[in-house]
C-alpha cells in the first residue's frame, strides 16, 4: 500500500463512530476484540489491582473516543482528565459521559470489566463510576510545548496513552519529542501506562487510510530509557486476527516510572 496516500489522524481527522464500530464494537464481524478490547483491559486491570500504580489524578490520551480501557482506573484515581485531538471525538465522548441519546453502547466492555473483577452484578456501576471520575475532556495539541494548552494541568500520578504516539509521529525524532511532551505532564515517581500497536504502517476507518509510524518492542523500550522512564512491566500479544484494515503485528503494553 502506498504510504504517501495515508492521512495523518491529528491533521486530517476521522469519523470517531466509524472507528469504534470497526475496532471496538460488539458486532459479529468485529475481529479485533482479543487485541483491541481484551488485551488492554486485562493489562490495566492487572497493573492497578496489584497495586503497581496509584494516586489521585490520572490523564488519559488515546486515539478516537474509547473508554473501555479506563473502567478500572476510577477505583484508584478520583480525578481523571481526557485529552483528545478532535472536537468530533470530544462530542462523541460527551454523548456517553452525559448519557445522551445516540451515545455509543459500551455495555459489552462493561461486562468484560465485570468478569475480570468478578463483579457481574455491578455492570451499570462500572460506567457510572467512570463517568463520575472524569473531570474534563480537553483538546490537545502536540505542536504546543504544553500539549493541553491553554489549560495548565496539575502533574498526573499516572498517564495512560493508548495507540496514539505511533499514529501522530511521522518518524523516530517526532516519536521521541511526543513521548517527552507526554511525560512532562507526569509527576516524578508517576507511571506511564502505554498501549501500542507494533510494526504498523497503516490503519483504516470508513474507507480512509491513515499513517502509523512503524516501531517495534525494542524501539519503545529504548525510547523509555532515553526519556528517563524505568520500565516496570512489559507484555506483548501477537496479533490474533486476520484483516487487511491494518497491518500491525502485535500489541504492546509497557509501564514506565518517571525518575524522582
Amino acid at each position: 500500500m502506498d504510504s504517501t496516500t495515508h492521512k495523518l489522524y491529528h491533521v486530517h481527522g476521522m469519523d470517531p463512530r466509524s472507528y469504534l464500530d470497526i475496532y471496538f464494537s460488539n458486532k459479529e464481524d468485529m475481529v479485533f476484540a482479543e487485541d483491541s478490547l481484551k488485551f488492554p483491559m486485562a493489562m490495566i486491570h492487572y497493573q492497578l489491582s496489584t497495586g503497581r500504580a496509584e494516586g489521585t489524578f490520572l490523564i488519559g490520551i488515546s486515539l478516537g473516543s474509547i473508554i473501555h480501557h479506563l473502567y478500572f482506573t476510577s477505583k484508584f484515581f478520583k480525578k481523571i482528565v481526557l485529552l483528545k485531538f478532535q472536537e468530533k471525538c470530544i462530542m462523541e465522548l460527551n454523548r456517553w459521559l452525559y448519557d445522551r441519546t445516540g451515545a455509543y453502547d459500551w455495555s459489552h466492555t462493561s461486562s468484560a470489566a465485570a468478569e475480570l473483577e468478578g463483579t457481574r452484578d455491578q455492570l451499570q456501576e462500572k460506567e457510572m463510576l467512570l463517568r463520575s471520575s472524569i473531570m474534563q475532556i480537553l483538546r490537545c495539541d502536540f505542536e504546543q510545548e504544553n500539549i493541553s494548552s491553554p489549560v495548565l494541568l496539575p502533574l498526573a500520578d499516572c498517564i495512560i496513552s493508548a495507540s496514539i504516539l505511533e499514529v501522530i509521529s511521522k518518524n523516530e525524532d517526532e516519536y521521541m519529542k511526543n513521548l517527552e511532551k507526554t511525560i512532562k505532564l507526569l509527576k516524578p515517581g508517576g507511571q506511564l501506562l502505554l498501549i501500542a500497536v507494533l510494526d504498523t504502517t497503516y490503519w483504516s476507518a470508513e474507507a480512509e487510510w491513515f499513517h502509523c509510524f512503524k516501531c517495534n518492542e525494542e524501539f519503545v523500550k529504548n525510547a523509555f530509557g532515553k526519556v528517563g522512564l524505568v520500565i516496570d512491566y512489559c507484555a506483548v500479544q501477537r496479533r490474533r486476527n486476520v484483516s487487511d484494515l491494518t497491518d500491525y503485528k502485535a500489541m504492546l503494553f509497557i509501564v514506565g516510572c518517571k525518575g524522582e
